[in-house]
């Protein structure tokens, strides 16, 4: 699969999954979307996610300056004004063969930071597997747990 057919496999999951399209505040990222509901186990959230498509071979740097980028987008998108709100982002990679060092970088990257959550994302084309983050087995399991269901929901074609 190359990366435009996964962007529309993504944008037609977005839709079914009732992510909206955000047309403000995205600091160049296009497309953005965004949802909001009641998760049980952490409360309030707000989700961003975006694709990332126009650099085919990122590096592990590349990887950590968008997604410190993004979490720019999620900071100005999410405040306080709906309450105490989680803020979810998710920037996906789609890669043809990514180097393991790319999917070791973004399973890697600090995701909680400023009470924002941002999870970088891989997509491998070539072998159609998404390299998300693990949910681990103690602390940080709801926000974890529910990075998997959405990125499987919304990124997993």
């Amino acid at each position: 699969m190359d990366h435009t057919q996964y962007r529309d496999a993504v944008v037609e999951n977005r839709r079914k999954h009732g992510f909206e399209p955000v047309d403000e505040y995205t600091n160049g990222f296009d497309p953005v979307w965004e949802t909001r509901d009641e998760d049980a186990s952490i409360g309030p959230v707000a989700v961003i996610a975006t694709l990332v498509d126009d650099e085919p071979d990122p590096s592990p740097e590349d990887l950590v300056a968008v997604a410190d980028s993004f979490r720019d987008v999620l900071v100005d998108r999410v405040d306080d004004r709906h309450g105490s709100t989680t803020p979810l982002g998710y920037v996906v990679f789609p890669v043809p063969d990514p180097d393991p060092s790319l999917v070791d970088a973004a399973r890697s990257y600090t995701v909680a930071r400023r009470r924002t959550n941002v999870f970088p994302i891989v997509y491998d084309c070539e072998d159609e597997t998404l390299h998300r983050h693990e949910v681990p087995r103690l602390k940080g399991r709801g926000i974890y747990r529910r990075q998997a269901e959405d990125v499987d929901r919304l990124f997993d074609v």
